[in-house]
């Protein structure tokens, strides 16, 4: 190669370093755009939840004519309303009475469900086509329909103003959307693992116990969430079937501080919702990450 050569491409080499770079690339201007799109999303998303933070500290002078996030005079009356009761009750009762529903309810709906999903995925018996779809159909029932029935038949039980009308429907496999869940979820698992464990000599029982639920955990976790969250919500099963205040559930306790009186207690209505909301909300922030590591173990299954 000759001087002249290496000149050439000493100047090319030049040009190329002095070129100015862009300082952004595509593909870091594309995801600060996506970042700002999503974090404006969660900020619209939350900003409701944040309102109703925010508005606990309001009297309910403020509430006719501040409708805007911050409270002009910052109060902690709510929450020592709310702490007080309502109806010659603590506010730690209705709590009470929501977490014993929930967690009963949870719990019923999570062992009767997969124990009646097993029976439709694996035990192979006369006419399960038909009675499983007879439970589909059950999905198509509005709850409305059995509504008098159903008050009827635990008046009869002597069960009103108790909670076994809330609780004992949730040990009987009532709720086929979970059911349903569950069977799909056990469907996707090889039936070789059900051979296995025959050979080795367990049943039906075992089979259940030490395969099927170890494997199930993301359905199981998916009906405890949702089953947990809409209990806790349910106002018109309780509103049915308990008359007494002290066994009243939170979703209850909230219309008393509309009923007492001829005005509408908002501060204390608003902070008693917020406080309602946090169970809820630790429950889903604490099964979340179980649900999320079941998920991305299914990926792994050959």
């Amino acid at each position: 190669m000759s001087l002249k050569d290496f000149r050439v491409k000493d100047d090319a080499d030049q040009e190329r370093v002095t070129q100015p770079q862009p300082r952004f690339t595509r593909k870091q201007i594309t995801t600060a755009i996506w970042f700002v799109a999503l974090m404006s999303l969660t900020a619209i998303i939350l900003y409701p939840l944040l309102w109703l933070f925010l508005s606990t500290f309001k009297d309910n002078s403020e509430f006719g004519s501040n409708q805007g996030l911050l409270p002009e005079d910052p109060t902690f009356d709510n929450y020592l309303k709310v702490f007080e009761g309502i109806a010659g009750v603590p506010m730690w009762r209705f709590f009470a009475n929501s977490a014993f529903i929930a967690i009963m309810a949870t719990f019923g709906t999570l062992l009767s469900s997969s124990m009646a999903a097993y029976a439709f995925a694996r035990i192979k018996f006369k006419g399960v086509g038909i009675f499983f779809a007879a439970m589909i159909g059950t999905l198509l029932l509005p709850f409305h329909v059995v509504i008098i029935p159903q008050y009827i038949l635990f008046n009869n039980l002597g069960m009103i103003d108790t909670y076994w009308p809330l609780i004992l429907p949730k040990f009987l496999a009532t709720e086929a959307f979970f059911v349903f869940l569950i069977v799909q979820f056990m469907r996707g698992i090889p039936r070789e693992m059900d051979e296995a464990a025959r050979v080795d000599g367990a049943g039906h029982v075992r089979t259940f116990t030490s395969i099927m639920l170890p494997l199930i955990q993301p359905a199981l976790v998916t009906s405890a969430i949702f089953s947990f969250i809409w209990t806790w919500n349910d106002f018109l099963a309780p509103l049915m079937y308990i008359t007494s205040p002290e066994k009243y559930p939170l979703p209850i306790a909230l219309r008393l501080y509309n009923d007492q009186t001829s005005t509408s207690d908002f501060g204390a209505t608003v902070t008693a919702s917020f406080l309602a909301l946090i169970p809820i909300l630790l429950f889903f922030l604490v099964f979340q990450r179980f649900l999320v590591a079941g998920v991305a173990t299914q990926g792994l299954k050959g």
